[in-house]
């Protein structure tokens, strides 16, 4: 067994997580092709034959339910019924993988290079997999792992067949069915492709649900989807999408199937591939269009060190057992299962609590590396404008105490303690050598323009604003490992920053601050719905644990050691609240009347380009259009702004200036302010 989970053993009431294997470490000794030859003999869901990619679109098409829609097609479209069969084998076609053994051998012996030469290690916690194996054997089973890098789908397939255990069916976006020759490669190690979105197509939606259900209720394969819907682009976990939860849960809810088994899997990346592509795009930049020349050209990411994985299978998750005491299945009783009927209040708020349950135990899952502390550090220290950096000592030091807080708040985290805590910190620096510079014996982040996009220009060509977006590159990608442990710390960060804006120290107004702020980041971070109360108490709790509060019936007190201890967690929330801050105030002052939401984040992200250069605002953080999005997306929830619909701008924004700007006064007044960047450079 390589590489060990690390967990405090300070802390009894922490719950003990499985140890981690390196996958890695065998394929270093022995032979690729052997490997990828092998007996592959997985077990399957009670002793089935594995299935004919022709027998199940067979068994898709003759089903009941897609013949009643296609009935009801040809009823109001005008097409005849065999017209509109025709249209619906054209999509399954386009749809539907063709899983080959050949093709996940190719695939097993070319990633094993790829692998070998990109990571360290590839760790996998064992008992997980023997619970999955147990569990495909039992139930249908669904895989839902966390999505923040295009290299998920294929390290899940690798994972199955190393163990030897039945490879997913994965649904995939249609854009990587345009690659040639690796989309067709995809299909046939087992991606089937969908339409990043459907509107009203109710032949596409039959098609897509009866095929994903067929292949579930007859357990042929573990279906395999990302819950977010989408890669995160900041590392944060995503609002889960509800479509596909929907499809996978209604064979058991109609009493089809006796259980589902969900397993939530954390797939945590001490370097992502794509970390500066992401902040580009998170500035405007377009994403590139998936080609399998991109994919070639990308070749040269294969010279860098990207560190390790660690890939957690969590406890599978009965839907029966979810499902007790919530749902009411006899009200699928009254209707012939075949006829498609939308989901009621009941269904779709049991579908929802539990997706964000499944979110929460991937993200309790996710393994933390030390430079996810060292990033939130020296955020913190660069947009306090310090700018000499911070001494390694200092850093070392701070990291350390941050170490101890994160462990007590429960992290999963994994730190070599058998090293020396500097050796610890240079070799996490020295890993992201492209985002940290160490000069004179002070790190800071690498702001300056060498290495980076217009470094072969003179200094003088280089616009402010210029200088600013590359400066943003290095701290959005920063922000993106710091992110990586938010869920640790939001809680108490919420509370930290309640105590810091309530009018008095009494319980219930601190409790008011805490919910007002749940509330307004309820689109930017993972909160259970309904489950305000139980996360001020879990804060309470943290901070009362750790030392930083006093909390009696009536008030809520700092304490004299705490004071370090919440600075750090407000200071955490800073960004989030200073770009939800920026947004009001954008569209109360730039008559944003008029916009559509299209519009809102290139003309927000100018206005705040030019109080980035006049000093007016701390972060550039603020820049990230996920951040502006998700702030749209709050004061729509809330009613602060309303998206027209009809008229001649379908779309455009009305924006209620008295409750926008009431907003972003209980958001903190005034925004702090440092110097201009010109002043900086």
């Amino acid at each position: 067994m390589a590489s060990k989970a690390v967990y405090s053993h300070r802390d009894p009431m922490l719950k003990k997580r499985d140890d981690f294997e390196d996958l890695l470490e065998e394929r270093r000794n022995s032979s690729d092709l052997r490997y990828a030859l092998r007996c592959y003999t997985p077990a399957l869901y009670k002793g089935l034959t594995p299935c004919k990619a022709s027998e199940l679109k067979n068994m898709v098409l003759q089903s009941d339910h897609l013949h009643y829609v296609i009935n009801q097609v040809s009823k109001e479209s005008g097409m005849t019924a065999d017209e509109v069969q025709a249209e619906a084998s054209v999509i399954l076609e386009e749809m539907a993988h063709r899983l080959q053994l050949s093709t996940v051998r190719f695939f097993a012996f070319t990633l094993s290079k790829i692998f070998k030469t990109l990571f360290r290690s590839i760790c996998v916690n064992e008992d997980g997999i023997q619970r999955l194996q147990q569990a495909i054997q039992e139930h249908p089973v669904v895989l839902l792992p966390s999505h923040r890098s295009y290299m998920d789908f294929l390290l899940m397939s690798y994972i199955l067949y190393t163990y030897d255990l039945a490879l997913p069916v994965i649904a995939a976006g249609m854009d990587f069915m345009g690659m040639k020759f690796v989309g067709e490669m995809l299909r046939m190690s087992g991606a089937f492709f969908i339409r990043r979105s459907f509107g009203g197509d109710k032949l596409y939606w039959a098609v897509f649900s009866e095929y994903v259900k067929t292949m579930l209720k007859n357990g042929f394969a573990p279906v395999e989807f990302f819950l977010e819907g989408t890669r995160s682009r900041t590392s944060k976990s995503l609002t889960p999408k509800l479509g596909l939860l929907n499809i996978v849960m209604d064979p058991f809810l109609k009493g089809e199937v006796f259980d589902v088994s969900l397993v939530p899997v954390s797939i945590s990346y001490e370097r992502v591939l794509e970390e500066a592509l992401y902040a580009r795009e998170m500035l405007g930049v377009p994403k590139p269009k998936e080609s399998t020349s991109g994919l070639f050209k990308a070749r040269k990411i294969l010279s860098e060190d990207y560190g390790s994985i660690h890939v957690y299978f969590g406890q599978p998750v009965s839907v029966r057992s979810l499902a007790e005491g919530r749902v009411d299945r006899c009200q699928f009783n009254l209707v012939p299962r075949h006829i498609p009927r939308r989901p009621g209040e009941e269904i779709s708020s049991f579908v929802n609590d539990s997706a964000y349950r499944l979110v929460r135990a991937q993200e309790e899952n996710m393994v933390l590396k030390p430079w996810v502390l060292l990033a939130s550090l020296l955020l913190q220290n660069q947009a306090a404008g310090e700018k000499q950096g911070m001494l390694l000592e200092e850093l070392t030091e701070r990291v350390l105490w941050l170490r101890d807080l994160s462990r007590q708040y429960g992290a999963f985290l994994h730190w070599p303690d058998h090293i020396p805590p500097s050796a610890v910190v240079s070799s996490s620096l020295s890993l992201h050598h492209g985002l940290v510079r160490i000069c004179e014996g002070r790190v800071q982040l690498a702001l300056e323009q060498e290495g980076q996009a217009g470094a072969e220009e003179p200094r003088s060509a280089i616009t402010p604003e210029e200088a600013l977006l590359s400066q943003a590159v290095t701290i959005l990608s920063c922000a993106s490992y710091r992110n990586q442990g938010l869920h640790v710390f939001l809680r108490p960060a919420l509370l930290a920053s309640a105590v810091h804006t309530a009018s008095s120290n009494k319980k219930h107004e601190v409790y008011n601050s805490f919910s007002f702020l749940r509330n307004m980041f309820s689109n930017e971070f993972i909160l259970c719905p309904g489950a305000a109360v139980q996360d001020f108490e879990e804060a309470c709790f943290l901070l009362v644990k750790s030392g930083a509060l006093q909390i009696n019936q009536q008030e809520i007190l700092v304490t004299e050691r705490g004071h370090r201890t919440l600075t750090f967690l407000s200071s955490m929330l800073d960004p989030f609240l200073q770009g939800y801050q920026v947004v009001c105030r954008f569209l109360c002052e730039e008559s944003a009347e008029g916009l559509t939401e299209k519009q809102f984040v290139p003309a927000v992200q100018k206005f705040i380009i030019k109080h980035l250069l006049t000093g007016r605002l701390r972060y550039a953080e603020v820049l990230s259009s996920d951040l502006q999005k998700n702030a749209l997306a709050a004061l729509l929830r809330l009613g602060a702004v309303r998206k027209l619909k009809g008229g001649e701008k379908p779309g455009m924004l009305k924006v209620n200036e008295v409750m926008v700007n009431s907003l972003e006064d209980t958001l903190g007044g005034k925004l702090p302010t440092q110097k201009p960047l010109a002043a900086r450079l």
